[in-house]
C-alpha cells in the first residue's frame, strides 16, 4: 500500500476548459499556495535548480541568458512578464555587471587622468609617459592577481582605476619637482637627480603608507578582502618602482622643459590659491582652530547618528530590474533568501513520532506570524498533504492527522530510498533522526534579522525543549548577519592596524613622537568628518563603507609626509628658522598637494557612477575624505607647526632615523655661488 504520485498536468491542455480544470485543481491544493503560486494575485512560480559545478563555471552567464531568453519568448507569446530572482541568479547577474563596470571605469579613469595631466603641465609628453606607466602598472597588477590565482571580484574589480590615480599622484610629485628644479637652475640632469633623491624617498614612504592602508585588510579573514589587500599592496609598491625608475629615464631622453611648461609655478589659479593659503596660515591661525573645533563638534553629533545595518542585496539600486524583480518575489512569496531550521530529535526514527510532527507544525505557525518570512515547508506539510490525498483530495482535510489517522496515513507514505530523490529524503535523513524546516526571508537589514533571531530563540525552546531536541537556525540571511558583524569588527581592527603601521613608517622619517602625532591629527580629522557625513546622510556602517577608512587614511597622509619632508629640508636651508621654513615648505609643496588631490578626487568620484551602492558610496566618501584632508593638511598642519614651533621641532625631528636627502646635494646652487664670492674676497 502506498500513495500513487501523478503529475498535476498529465497531458498538455489544448482547450481553455482544460486549462481552467488544471487551475481549479492546483488552487484546491493548499500545499502549493505560497510556495509555487499566489492565488490572490494569480502569480505562478517556476523553480530551477542549478548544479554547483554550473555556478562555478565561466559559462554560467550563457546558461542564465539562455534560460531568460526562453522565458522571455514565452512571455512575449502569451503577453506575460516573467520575473527572475534567487541568490544564484543575483550573483551571476551582479558579476556580469561588475565585469562591464570594470572596463568602463578603467576607460573613464584613463581619460580623466590624461586630461588633468594635460591641463596641469600643458605638455603632451608630461601626459603621455605617466599614462604609459599607468597602463604598465595595471598590467602588472592584473598579472599579480593572475599569478596568485585570484579571480575578479567586486573589490579586485575596482582596483585598476584606484591604482591608476595612485600612479598618477606619484608622477605629479615627481614632475612638479622636476619642473621646479629646472626652473631654479636650468640643469636637466641635476633636476632629474634631485627628483630621485628628494621625492623618490618621500614617495617610498607615501606609497608604503598607502599600501599599508590596503594591506590591513589581510587580517580581516574575509577571502575577498584578503585578496584585495594582497593585490592592492603589492601593486602599489610595484607601481612606485615603475614610476621612480621610468619618469627620470623617459625625461632624460626628452628635451628640457620650455617656459610654458613651468609658468604654472609663477602664475595661474593654483599659484594664487597657494598664496592665499600661505597668507591665511600666517595671519588667521586662530580662525583655523575655531573652525576646526566647530567642525569636530558637528562631527561628534553626526557620528552619534551612525547605525550598523545592511542587507544581502542593498548594493543593488532600487531602480534596477534585478531589485524590482526581487521586490516582486517578496510581495508575492515573501522573499527568496533561504532560512533553514534544523531539528535533531536525538533518537532514531524520532522524526516520525506524531508528537514531533505536531511540534514542527506548531513552530511553523509561529513562523507564519512574521511577515518577513515565507510559508514554511517541512515534513509536517507532507503529512498534511498526505492526509488530504488519503481523503480523495478534499481541501478541508489539509490538516494534521490524529493518532488513529496517523497509522494508516504513514503506512501509505513513501519510504526512504538511498540514492533516490524522494519527497521524504528531502526533509529527513536516512535514520529519521534529523529533519528541517525550510522558509525564505525577505531582503531585510541586519537589525531586523537579529531581532527575528532573538525573538524566535525562546519560542523555539518552548516548543522543542533543549534537553530533548537540538534546534539550529541557519541559512543565507543568518550567515550574512554573523559575517557582517565579524567583518565590521575586523575592519575596525584593520583600521587601527593601518594607523599603527603608518605611524611606524612615519617614525622612520620623523623620529620625533610629537611631530608624528601632529602629522596624524590633520589626517584623522577627515575620517571623523566622513563618519559624521555618513551619520547625517543616513549611510550605515557596513563592510562596503567601513573599508574606505583604511584606504582614505593611507592615501590622505601622503600630503602630510611630503609637506613635513620639505619642512625639515627647509629648516636646514633657513638655519632652523621655523616660521620661514614652514612657509617655504607650504609654498613649494602646495602645488603638488593640490594637483595630486584633484587627481585623486576625480579618480574616486567616478565610482559614484557605479550601479552598486557600496561602490557608489565608496566614491562619495573617499572623495569627501580627500577634500577634507587636503584642507586639513594645507591649513591645520602648518598652523600647528607655527603655533607649537620649538615644542615639536626638536633635535630628534632634525636628525631622522631614515635620511631621505643627501645633505651635500641639498645645498642650493645660489648658496654655492655666494660661498665662492666670499672665499675670493677673503683671499
Amino acid at each position: 500500500k502506498k500513495f500513487d504520485f501523478k503529475p498535476v498536468i498529465e497531458v498538455l491542455p489544448t482547450r481553455q476548459s482544460q486549462v481552467d480544470s488544471v487551475r481549479d485543481l492546483v488552487y484546491s491544493l493548499p500545499f502549493y499556495d505560497g510556495l509555487l503560486l499566489n492565488k490572490e494575485n494569480h502569480v505562478f512560480l517556476m523553480a530551477i535548480t542549478l548544479e554547483q559545478a554550473k555556478l562555478n563555471n565561466k559559462n554560467r552567464i550563457k546558461l542564465v541568458n539562455a534560460i531568460t531568453e526562453l522565458s522571455d519568448i514565452y512571455g512575449t507569446r502569451h503577453n506575460l512578464k516573467p520575473r527572475y530572482s534567487g541568490l544564484p541568479y543575483i550573483r551571476i547577474i551582479t558579476s556580469k555587471k561588475l565585469e562591464e563596470e570594470l572596463l568602463f571605469f578603467v576607460k573613464l579613469a584613463l581619460i580623466i587622468a590624461s586630461v588633468i595631466l594635460l591641463v596641469f603641465f600643458k605638455s603632451f609628453k608630461a601626459m603621455f609617459f605617466p599614462m604609459l606607466i599607468v597602463i604598465v602598472s595595471i598590467i602588472w597588477g592584473i598579472g599579480i592577481m593572475s599569478l596568485l590565482g585570484f579571480k575578479i571580484t567586486m573589490l579586485t574589480g575596482i582596483f585598476p582605476p584606484l591604482l591608476m590615480v595612485i600612479v598618477v599622484e606619484n608622477c605629479i610629485f615627481l614632475l612638479n619637482k622636476y619642473y621646479s628644479e629646472f626652473k631654479s637652475h636650468g640643469n636637466k640632469v641635476r633636476s632629474l637627480s634631485r627628483v630621485v633623491q628628494r621625492i623618490g624617498s618621500a614617495n617610498l614612504l607615501t606609497n608604503a603608507t598607502t599600501a599599508a592602508g590596503f594591506a590591513a585588510f589581510i587580517v580581516t579573514g574575509n577571502k575577498l578582502l584578503v585578496e584585495f589587500g594582497i593585490v592592492a599592496s603589492l601593486s602599489i609598491l610595484s607601481a612606485y618602482i615603475l614610476s621612480l625608475m621610468l619618469i627620470p629615464i623617459f625625461f632624460s631622453y626628452l628635451p628640457p622643459p620650455k617656459a610654458k611648461h613651468v609658468k604654472h609655478l609663477d602664475k595661474g589659479l593654483v599659484k594664487w590659491i597657494v598664496g592665499r593659503v600661505v597668507y591665511i596660515v600666517q595671519n588667521y591661525r586662530t580662525t583655523i582652530y575655531i573652525t576646526t573645533s566647530v567642525l569636530l563638534m558637528a562631527a561628534v553629533f553626526g557620528m552619534l547618528k551612525l547605525e550598523t545595518t545592511g542587507s544581502i542585496v542593498d548594493d543593488i539600486p532600487k531602480e534596477d530590474a534585478l531589485y524590482k524583480d526581487l521586490m516582486f518575489f517578496e510581495d508575492n512569496f515573501k522573499g527568496v533568501m533561504p532560512l533553514e531550521i534544523s531539528i535533531d530529535t536525538k533518537k532514531q526514527k524520532g522524526v516520525m513520532k506524531l508528537s514531533t510532527i505536531n511540534r514542527i507544525d506548531k513552530l511553523q505557525k509561529v513562523l507564519a506570524e512574521y511577515p518577513e518570512l515565507s510559508k514554511a515547508l517541512s515534513i509536517a506539510e507532507v503529512v498534511k498533504f498526505s492526509k488530504q490525498a488519503f481523503y480523495g483530495g478534499n481541501e478541508k482535510m489539509y490538516s494534521m492527522p490524529n493518532n488513529r489517522e496517523k497509522d494508516f496515513i504513514f503506512s501509505y507514505a513513501p519510504k526512504m530510498e538511498n540514492g533516490k530523490k524522494t519527497i521524504m529524503n528531502s526533509f529527513v535523513d536516512s535514520t529519521l533522526q534529523y529533519t528541517r524546516i525550510s522558509t525564505q526571508m525577505a531582503n531585510i537589514g541586519t537589525y531586523d534579522i537579529q531581532r527575528i533571531q532573538e525573538e524566535l530563540k525562546p519560542r523555539i525552546d518552548s516548543i522543542f525543549p533543549p534537553a530533548k531536541f537540538d534546534v539550529q537556525l541557519t541559512g543565507t540571511s543568518l550567515v550574512f548577519l554573523k559575517g557582517t558583524k565579524y567583518l565590521v569588527n575586523n575592519l575596525f581592527t584593520s583600521l587601527l592596524l593601518a594607523l599603527v603601521i603608518i605611524t611606524i613608517l612615519m617614525a622612520l622619517l620623523f623620529t620625533s613622537i610629537r611631530m608624528i602625532l601632529i602629522s596624524l591629527v590633520p589626517n584623522i580629522i577627515p575620517l571623523l568628518m566622513t563618519a559624521a557625513m555618513m551619520g547625517f546622510t543616513g549611510i550605515s556602517i557596513k563592510p562596503s563603507t567601513v573599508l574606505i577608512f583604511s584606504i582614505a587614511l593611507g592615501i590622505s597622509v601622503d600630503n602630510a609626509i611630503h609637506f613635513l619632508s620639505r619642512y625639515r629640508l627647509q629648516l636646514k636651508l633657513n638655519n632652523w628658522r621655523i616660521k620661514d621654513s614652514a612657509i617655504a615648505a607650504l609654498s613649494e609643496t602646495g602645488f603638488s598637494m593640490i594637483y595630486s588631490s584633484i587627481v585623486l578626487f576625480f579618480g574616486f568620484i567616478i565610482f559614484t557612477l557605479s550601479t552598486f551602492g557600496g561602490t557608489e558610496a565608496m566614491g562619495y566618501l573617499i572623495a569627501f575624505t580627500l577634500v577634507v584632508a587636503l584642507f586639513s593638511n594645507l591649513f591645520l598642519l602648518p598652523s600647528l607647526i607655527l603655533t607649537l614651533d620649538q615644542r615639536i621641532t626638536t633635535r630628534t625631528f632634525k636628525e631622522p632615523m631614515l635620511e631621505i636627502f643627501d645633505e651635500e646635494e641639498d645645498i642650493e646652487l645660489a648658496d654655492l655661488e655666494i660661498e665662492q664670492i666670499d672665499t675670493r674676497g677673503s683671499a
